[in-house]
């Protein structure tokens, strides 16, 4: 056999190897087990994506035709897989509704760059801002990062960390709501909007295994699900989940919470890659009775994820 045979084989081999990765990506995905090995692949299905993609169109400009149809088919493959996340269900507003502007952003406990924080909040313009992981420093100056926020529900982990708090703030009045016992880190308040009373919940839920125990995430979402039961109103619940919304805990709060999350693209983590690479662990849910109008990443805060920002109206959801 000719060199540049083998070569080209070996090239072709080697391409058709490396879909290996993004299909096993998609099949633990669409599988809908909860195993936590299955559940860890899960999360990266928009850059498996992107990864079969690159693959398939470097087969293509070679020429190298098994492999670009092997791409091609494990790109339909991810696509299938991650399009939940994506394009979630839909709700139509009423005409004419008002609407509510709703930030959110895990600011992470080492980041002191209040400024860039500050910049980001006025830039949104939100009604309602909802911070996890607020540093010391931070915290010392709220007012100049929430100046235009004065009515507040602010909470501090249990577990009793620097740098770790929760924080709902609104430009109208809210109350805090009484915590219910569990394991979730998380604030609820009852924020009066152009809506109407708005129940928002703000979380930071733990990191899946194997950083953590394998039920950790799960707990927590089921303490949740405790402090849903209890609201009357729409409800928001805005945070850092540590898990993509197609995922296991993604599929267990929509089940059992009866939320819809907002699209996951692009990503919002880590912030340093492009956000098409991301994965969206910053997720904003909401109750059947708010439509989503847009949702859109906000200007950066100096962290490792970026915010995320939503409009709701009344709404109903779509069939």
């Amino acid at each position: 056999m000719a060199p540049s045979r083998l070569l080209r084989r070996l090239t072709i081999l080697g391409l058709i190897g490396l879909l290996g990765a993004p299909a096993l990506v998609a099949l633990a995905a669409l599988s809908g087990l909860g195993h936590r090995w299955v559940d860890i692949l899960a999360q990266f299905t928009a850059p498996a994506l992107i990864g079969a993609v690159l693959i398939g169109l470097m087969a293509l400009i070679l020429r190298l035709w098994p492999a670009a149809i092997a791409g091609a088919l494990v790109s339909i493959l991810t696509l299938v897989a991650v399009w939940p996340q994506w394009a979630p269900t839909r709700s139509v507003a009423e005409p004419g509704a008002p609407v509510v502007t709703l930030y959110f952003a895990n600011l992470y406990m080492g980041n002191d760059d209040v400024a860039a924080i500050a910049r980001s909040v006025r830039e949104a313009d939100p009604d309602v801002v909802v911070l996890v992981e607020m540093s010391d420093r931070a915290t010392a100056r709220i007012e100049d990062i929430l100046a235009a926020y004065p009515y507040r529900a602010i909470e501090r982990r249990p577990s009793g960390r620097l740098g770790d708090r929760i924080t709902i703030a609104s430009r109208r009045p809210l109350s805090a709501r009484p915590q219910v016992a569990g394991e979730a880190p998380y604030v609820a308040a009852t924020v009066q909007t152009a809506l109407g009373p708005l129940d928002v919940i703000g979380v930071h839920l733990t990191r899946p295994w194997p950083y953590q125990y394998q039920w950790a995430q799960i707990r927590q979402a089921m303490h949740l699900t405790e402090v849903r039961k209890g609201m009357d109103h729409p409800v928001v619940m805005a945070g850092d989940f540590n898990s993509v919304s197609s995922a296991r805990i993604g599929r267990q709060i929509k089940a059992d919470m009866g939320l819809i999350p907002a699209p996951g693209w692009p990503g919002t983590w880590p912030s340093q890659a492009p956000s098409p690479l991301g994965i969206t662990i910053d997720q904003v849910y909401r109750s059947p009775d708010l439509a989503l109008l847009d949702r859109r990443l906000g200007r950066p805060t100096g962290s490792d994820h970026r915010p995320v920002i939503v409009r709701l109206a009344q709404g109903k959801t779509t069939p």
